[in-house]
């Protein structure tokens, strides 16, 4: 899968669907980004791009040093959101949606001339260009498909990138978030999702704070038994483990209480 064209793909559905919301009186509300109008929407995309390509092009390999709200943002904005505020309410403005595309467009070339092994700062174990490609990708198509559905009925995503995604909760963010929020000690429970457009499986264990992916056990060549097992749509199951689509889309075997304890984990952005 080509990341860099995945982005660039994502970033320009996104853009088309605020486009369309601009054109409204007023900027209609996010209903998978509770307190978020599409505005709030353009305005965290974009800053998270422009601290993704600041990263990139000077390097930086420790952590930055403070925080600016208003880092990567024009001094003449007005009508536009303020950094971490909303619901926002107004139109869209314009000059903020071609703010957001000047900045894709930033990242985007800025991805294609990156080699991903570069060792760059990181917020998770992996220091490396590579890793905010991927992250960026994931993140660019849960935001198009929340803009989306701002606007309308949105469209699913990208089957390569859903199985990534995927895969990357488990490598990735269900650690992190672990570190970060209050979660349940795990006692070995075993989860696991299954495509049904595809081949495809993940399973995980939680075994007291620990993430195991992928998890062990069961003869080789052979899928261990799961305590549950969630079935559906790789997009599907991107979307669900982003918080954007209930449990009850999925087909479940197994404890149903496994599934929701461990929901927790997962980052619903």
């Amino acid at each position: 899968m080509d990341l860099v064209a995945r982005f660039r793909d994502e970033v320009a559905l996104f853009e088309a669907a605020v486009r369309q919301a601009a054109a409204e009186p007023e900027a209609p509300p996010v209903p998978s980004c509770p307190g978020w109008t599409v505005s709030d929407l353009v305005l965290h995309l974009g800053q998270v791009h422009r601290v993704v390509e600041a990263v990139l092009r000077t390097r930086l390999t420790d952590p930055p040093q403070g925080t600016d709200p208003g880092f990567g943002l024009p001094a003449e904005r007005q009508g536009w959101p303020e950094p971490g505020g909303g619901p926002t309410a107004g139109p869209v403005p314009t000059a903020l949606v071609e703010w957001f595309a000047d900045g894709a467009r930033l990242l985007g070339d800025r991805f294609a001339e990156t080699d991903p092994a570069t060792r760059v700062w990181t917020w998770a174990p992996e220091q490396s260009a590579g890793f905010w490609l991927r992250m960026q990708a994931i993140e660019a198509a849960v935001h198009r498909w929340d803009a989306e559905l701002s606007v309308g009925e949105p469209g699913p995503m990208d089957r390569s990138l859903a199985c990534d995604a995927v895969a990357q909760t488990f490598e990735v963010m269900a650690r992190g978030r672990r570190e970060r929020l209050p979660a349940p000690e795990g006692a070995g429970e075993t989860y696991r999702l299954a495509a049904t457009d595809g081949p495809e499986s993940w399973t995980v264990r939680f075994s007291g704070a620990d993430v195991e992916y992928p998890a062990r056990g069961g003869k080789a060549g052979e899928a261990a038994a799961a305590d549950v097992e969630l079935r559906g749509y790789a997009s599907d199951l991107m979307l669900y483990l982003w918080g954007r689509v209930p449990l009850d889309r999925l087909a479940v075997a197994g404890d149903r209480s496994v599934a929701e304890r461990y929901f927790v984990l997962v980052p619903p952005v």
